[in-house]
């Protein structure tokens, strides 16, 4: 796992490439689903949760068509913390975002399926595979009549 210590100063060092990395670094390895932990580089108390979150505040303040988090939602999370016995929210979001991302990836492969097989294609690829039938029939001996002359005893015997 990847280490990623901050400094005092808010910067983040990026143990394994010796950078110093900015939290659209960070972004990126999370698209990549590159692990890593980041550490306060005096303690080594584990921050990570912290910078995840700052990584979502920036995106949500830089591309408003893609607000995730409306103030409704936000306002209903912070009632959560305030409730006695919370719920199992975090398992919940988990899950349902897990499931969310999976569907989405198998519906990108079902379209590029789709867009593949268009009436077309699907006729290019049939007009192929027929002319590798026709061509290899074509190339090939006679085998049907190899065989009727292997069948039929030898006359000199």
């Amino acid at each position: 796992m990847r280490v990623i210590r901050k400094y005092a100063n808010r910067r983040l060092y990026d143990t394994q490439q010796s950078r110093y990395v900015t939290l659209e670094d960070l972004r990126r390895l999370i698209i990549e689903e590159e692990p890593f932990r980041v550490e306060d580089a005096k303690s080594g108390e584990d921050l990570t949760r912290t910078i995840l979150l700052s990584i979502i505040i920036e995106q949500e303040q830089a591309d408003s068509e893609a607000e995730v988090f409306s103030n409704d939602l936000l306002a209903q999370l912070i009632r959560v913390y305030d409730m006695s016995s919370p719920l199992p929210l975090s398992r919940y979001l988990e899950q349902g975002t897990q499931l969310m991302l999976e569907q989405q990836k198998r519906m990108q492969n079902q379209w590029k399926q789709a867009i593949r097989h268009t009436p077309m294609e699907f006729m290019r690829e049939f007009a192929e595979e027929n002319m590798r039938f026709w061509q290899k029939t074509l190339n090939q001996p006679n085998q049907p009549n190899q065989t009727d002359d292997d069948d039929t005893p030898d006359k000199s015997s």
